[in-house]
Order: C-alpha cells, then structure tokens, then sequence
C-alpha cells in the first residue's frame, strides 16, 4: 500500500495543501510549529478516523474555520481509492470512500493503513498496562476488520456491566444477580475471543520484537514479551463467578480483558521498572516495527510508515540502526533538525508556515 496524493482543506493550520508522497522515503522538514506532524496527523486520521496524538475532533480544524477537509488517494496493490473525510466544528462528520457515504466507521478499516513512530511511543513501556492493551487491539483491528467488532462487543458489554454494579449500590439481590448472570455469559464469551486473539498476536510478535530489538540497539538483550491474563486459566466464565462478590461490593469489573497486561522484559527483567532509558527506547522501537511486520504479513503489503520527528529523541546509533532497519514500502519522515546520516529520501520538501515548499 502507498499514498498517491494528499489534499488538505483548513486542516490545523493548512489553508490549503497538497502532497504527493515518494513511493519510497519521503522526508519532511522545518522548524517547529510549522505543520509537520499535522501532515502527518492527516494522513493517519484517513486510517481510524481518529489523531494520533489524541486530539478532540475540532481541533483538528483551522482556527476560525467551520469545517475541515482532508483528501487522499491510495494505492493497494494496484487498486486505486480515494477517501475523504470532512470534519465540522458542529454537526456530525462526514467520510466518502471512491465517493460513496461511509455508513460505519467500521467499513473504512483497511482502506488506508499506517504504522506511527512518535516521540511518545516510550510509553508503550513506560506506561500502564491499557497503553499496551490498545497496541495489541489496534494492530488486531489492522490485521482484521472483524477484530474492530469484536473490541467494541467487549467494551459495550463492560459498560452494561459496570452500569448495573453501581445501580446494585453494594448489594446482591436476587434480581441483580440474574441481570448479572446474563451480562457475564456475554462478557465470558466475548471477552475468551479476545483473550485469545490477543494471545495469539503476542505470540506472533514476541521474535519479531526481539529481533528487531537486537537490530536496533547498541547491545543485544534477552527480550520477553507475552499476555498476562489471569483468569485464562480458569475460564472466564468461571473467574466472573468467583468475583461476583467482590465486584459488586467494588461496583467495578475486577476480572477481564479489560485488566489483562502485556508483559514486556529486557534480559529477564520487567522492561517498565528494571531497563534503563536507553533499552526501553530501544524496546519501544521494537515494538512498533514488530506490529509493522506482523500488519504487512496479514494484509498483504506493508501500511504507510509514518516516523514523527522521532530522531529528534534517539543517539546517533539508535538513529542509524532505525534507519537501517526500516522495512521495505512508502515511509514519511519529519525532522526539524537535520536529517539523520543515512536518510537518503526519493523526495525532501519543507514546511514553512501551513505551507508546503518543494
């Protein structure tokens, strides 16, 4: 997969832009603040239909504006399409694909596909179990539409469940405890499917992780990485029923994929409390182009790489083993600095301004 074209409309601080990204490595520079990131915000947003960074919807718009467009036309193993999403400051958004309504978000998945590098991926290590959660569940979705299905069923479930614990105010009723029952049947049987597919992706990315690992840090390391979800072993059917009590006394769900962990170690260690700044760095590249690898095998060809100023927080050899290790298909790199010995772009432009300049 590749971007042909972008197109910008009043988005952040583009009047009006357009791109046609190198097949290959395209390289984007310019101070900061300029719009580099919001480029590539653009084109990750066509993909979930969501900011990477974690933006509310009308920030996304130019400052005064009412409405945003952003335009893309994707090549998928020779099959050409165009999405375009435009976002309203009021009102409900609006997305066509090859010029047809979106009727579900849903329906977009795959249409456009990325991988994100960014200067907060260190949080994939650093942070808490749910940073990890969403990583399994965002490249499950990546890997398979349906994933997308099956992530909501569970947090439409968890929600219904969560409502009811605080409505039974501590106790259990009879009646809470039949409502009970019928919410856990649902949660067991959506949330074993996606303990298992979870399972199975960890499985798939543990060697891929750790031999991107080795490529792209200065020493080589033992590293682990494997789902931690106590209530497998059991069933969680089982496990539901055993902290029923509890969960009501609490009014929150204490068992569930909800509570699952991803566990990542360095050298036989937690990687969260144990690896230096360095190593985690290190591991949270891994990480990324592990999820890369694994998305290109399921999908058939690699999604668009978009690396965000992400040099800007790596040593010289860090930098260069990145590089190195970059797979093959279209990436787009942004830097405010120079550009890292080794990248050697098919295409360089600059940002200046909400402006694009060759």
């Amino acid at each position: 997969m590749f971007l042909r074209h972008l197109w910008l409309t009043d988005f952040r601080n583009y009047a009006t832009a357009e791109l046609a990204p190198a097949t290959g490595l395209t390289a984007i520079v310019g101070d900061n603040g300029e719009g580099k990131t919001n480029l590539l915000e653009a084109i990750g947003y066509l993909a979930t239909l969501s900011s990477f960074r974690g933006a509310p919807g009308d920030a996304l718009l130019r400052s005064g504006c009412e409405r945003a467009i952003v335009r893309a036309e994707v090549d998928n193993d020779g099959r050409v399409a165009s999405v375009e999403a435009e976002l309203h400051a009021i009102g409900r958004d609006r997305v066509l694909v090859n010029r047809q309504p979106l009727r579900r978000s849903r329906d977009l998945l795959g249409t456009v596909r990325t991988t994100v590098f960014s200067p907060d991926d260190l949080a994939l290590v650093k942070g808490g179990p749910a940073e990890r959660r969403r990583l399994l569940d965002d490249t499950l979705v990546a890997c398979a539409v349906k994933h997308d299905a099956l992530r909501a069923d569970v947090d439409r479930v968890l929600r219904q469940r969560t409502t009811l614990l605080k409505q039974a105010g501590g106790r259990l009723t009879a009646d809470i405890e039949a409502t009970l029952e019928v919410w856990d049947a649902k949660l067991a049987d959506a949330g074993e499917r996606l303990g298992d597919a979870r399972d199975e992706l960890a499985t798939r990315l543990a060697p891929s992780t750790a031999a991107a690992y080795d490529a792209v840090a200065p020493r080589p390391a033992r590293v682990g990485l494997r789902y931690e979800a106590p209530w497998r072993d059991e069933g969680l059917a089982t496990a539901l029923a055993k902290a029923r009590a509890d969960d009501v006394r609490r009014s929150v769900s204490t068992v569930g994929p909800h509570r699952d962990e991803l566990a990542l170690s360095v050298g036989g260690l937690p990687a969260r409390t144990h690896a230096s700044q360095g190593e985690q760095r290190s591991l949270a590249l891994a990480l990324r182009l592990a999820t890369h690898e694994v998305v290109g095998e399921s999908a058939g060809s690699p999604p668009v790489l978009l690396l965000d100023d992400v040099f800007s927080e790596l040593d010289g050899f860090r930098s260069a083993a990145l590089l190195r290790s970059l797979p093959a298909g279209q990436a787009l790199l942004t830097t405010a600095g120079a550009l890292p010995p080794g990248a050697v772009p098919e295409l360089l432009v600059r940002v200046q301004g909400g402006t694009i300049v060759p």
